[in-house]
């Protein structure tokens, strides 16, 4: 994987006509790490388009990006595609208005389920997020990490660690991080900015979600789920129902936390959130769905009822299965 390291090195410097991408619906990691190769693609005085099928979130509104983050291609022909945090390439959006020449993708991810889909892939799983990846890479190109790029990483990083605080929060994520704040960023006006975005409408949401959270398996799956109904009786949006699995996640007891969003009649998007060597990965990836070991989600094709009914019998089928292995390990 050194190789590939220093070949894209080698890319960046040499080639242009960049178009950026990263998966659609994009959170903290995609965002960040789409932010921070623009700004390296700025300072290497490259022509490059930003991309995304989704528009900005508007949570992420206050990040600095070096240009518009465009959801058409752009009007000159690109000579390389880089696609960020795409555990596969159609993560970049069933709708997305490019296409993918595959002998010109660069792959940069640090999902383990990722496969490879580039003509040059940069996958490495013991990343914290993909914005750890850009942020050595700059600093291998020479590039300050200061200002808007500085922020960028820091953004991938702290939301894909869940704020520096899950297993994937390595010495070299931290030795990052310290990185950046000692070229000039503030955790503190930072946090402000990332974390006070909330609108009363979502307040309303978790109100209505919470109350209706329930355990299973003896306490150790929680489940919360979000109707459309729910979204409606509280004006709330598809972005107000973010990162609501990480409340469940916080009861006592809880190995694996669950929350599922209809967006339509018959699709569900779910979540699913766990500690230590409870694998949700996999557990998603059985439904055609990816992620991390401790971090996971897909869509069903099922109405919010049996979806969770699918979910419970799915969890606890793995959990059953993590039990036994245990048991035979100390027999």
């Amino acid at each position: 994987m050194q190789d590939n390291w220093e070949k894209i090195l080698d890319l960046l410097r040499k080639e242009d006509r960049f178009l950026v991408a990263a998966h659609s619906n994009p959170d903290g990691d995609a965002l960040g790490s789409t932010a921070a190769m623009g700004w390296v693609l700025e300072a290497l005085g490259k022509q490059y388009w930003l991309y995304n099928a989704s528009p900005l979130p508007v949570r992420f509104a206050w990040i600095s990006l070096s240009q518009t983050l465009h959801c058409d291609p752009p009007p000159w022909e690109p000579r390389w595609y880089i696609l960020l945090d795409c555990g596969d390439v159609h993560r970049i959006g069933k709708d997305a208005a490019i296409q993918l020449p595959a002998d010109r993708t660069v792959n940069i991810d640090h999902h383990v389920s990722n496969a490879g889909f580039g003509g040059l892939n940069l996958v490495e799983a013991g990343r914290s997020s993909v914005g750890e990846i850009i942020g050595y890479l700059a600093m291998d190109l020479g590039i300050s990490l200061h200002g808007p790029l500085g922020e960028a990483i820091y953004l991938a990083m702290s939301t894909d660690t869940g704020s520096f605080s899950f297993e994937s929060t390595s010495p070299e994520c931290l030795e990052l991080a310290a990185e950046v704040i000692r070229q000039g960023l503030n955790p503190g006006i930072f946090n402000a900015r990332m974390q006070n975005q909330w609108r009363l409408n979502r307040l309303h949401l978790m109100g209505e979600v919470l109350r209706r959270a329930r355990l299973f398996s003896k306490g150790r799956i929680g489940i919360v789920s979000i109707s459309a109904e729910m979204r409606k009786k509280t004006n709330a949006t598809i972005e107000d129902c973010d990162d609501v699995v990480d409340y469940i996640r916080r009861v006592k007891g809880i190995e694996v936390a669950v929350s599922l969003r209809e967006d339509e009649p018959k699709k569900i998007k779910f979540s699913l959130r766990s500690f230590g060597d409870t694998d949700v990965g996999a557990m998603a990836a059985a439904v055609g769905g990816g992620g991390h070991k401790n971090a996971s989600g897909g869509e069903l094709p099922y109405s919010l009822d049996e979806a969770e009914e699918f979910l419970i019998r799915l969890v606890d089928k793995h959990l059953a299965m993590a039990d036994q292995k245990r048991a035979s390990t100390f027999a």
